[in-house]
């Protein structure tokens, strides 16, 4: 008997049908960092309907799949590979775009619209953050996860158990998505004001599109990548005590 989608995790929900995404960044349910909560959950904390939120992901499920994205189909190297050649590139290019223009932004309306200031101030931070964040899963816990994948055995690993390395980005993942949050709440739902010049309409745009790829990139790291490696883990380590 199929389980009911409303005691299935929202980040369950996605790693079976990546498109089901659009229906939760439409209501504003966080499937990444907030993930590991049960969909009827999800759906009371917005307050919403959990039928009417079941039935819109059903009539997903229905849709004809034109550009399949499956992170859940990939091996743990080539998922890696994927996330830094698609997302970790995208935030090397973005990033540094968003930075001029936010602090243009700033400068130039913060007086009219004093928010801009704490647009500015959030970036900067996240910034530094998702630089560094990138930088360790790139050196330090990708590598691991793809040595762990092509042995036969346990790993022994510095740091003891891959859970250590995870847990702090998992950790890192959460302050992002703080900083996603408190982007929305700064431009009204990225809504830029009548008055607003296209440099600003453009941040806001830019600051859009960086909350919905982040959003991707998380929920394939917390929901997929993460667990499938600490699995891996325990199965290597039963193996080699057998």
């Amino acid at each position: 008997m199929p389980t009911s989608p409303l005691i299935q995790t929202v980040g369950e929900l996605v790693r079976e049908n990546p498109a089901r995404s659009r229906v939760f960044e439409r209501l504003s349910i966080d499937y990444c960092c907030g993930g590991k909560v049960p969909l009827r959950e999800a759906c009371r904390g917005r307050g919403l309907d959990p039928e009417r939120v079941a039935a819109d992901l059903a009539a997903v499920d229905d849709e004809p799949v034109e550009s399949p994205d499956d992170p859940a189909s990939m091996g743990l190297a080539a998922l890696a590979d994927h996330i830094e050649a698609t997302h970790h590139a995208l935030l090397r290019e973005e990033l540094p775009r968003l930075d001029v223009m936010t602090e243009k932004v700033a400068q130039v309306h913060g007086d009219a619209e004093p928010r801009l200031h704490d647009i500015r101030r959030v970036f900067v931070a996240c910034r530094e953050e998702l630089e560094a964040h990138m930088l360790k899963e790139e050196r330090v816990l990708f590598p691991m996860i793809r040595e762990l994948e092509q042995a036969d055995g346990p790993v022994a690993f510095h740091c003891g158990s891959l859970a250590n390395p995870i847990r702090m980005m998992e950790h890192e993942h959460d302050s992002a998505g703080d900083a996603m949050a408190r982007f929305k709440e700064l431009t009204d739902g990225y809504t830029p004001p009548e008055w607003a010049c296209n440099t600003y309409r453009a941040m806001v745009d830019g600051l859009a599109a960086f909350e919905r790829d982040m959003h991707q990139h998380v929920h394939k790291e917390n929901n997929v990548l993460f667990p499938r490696a600490l699995e891996l883990e325990a199965s290597r380590s039963a193996k080699g005590g057998a």
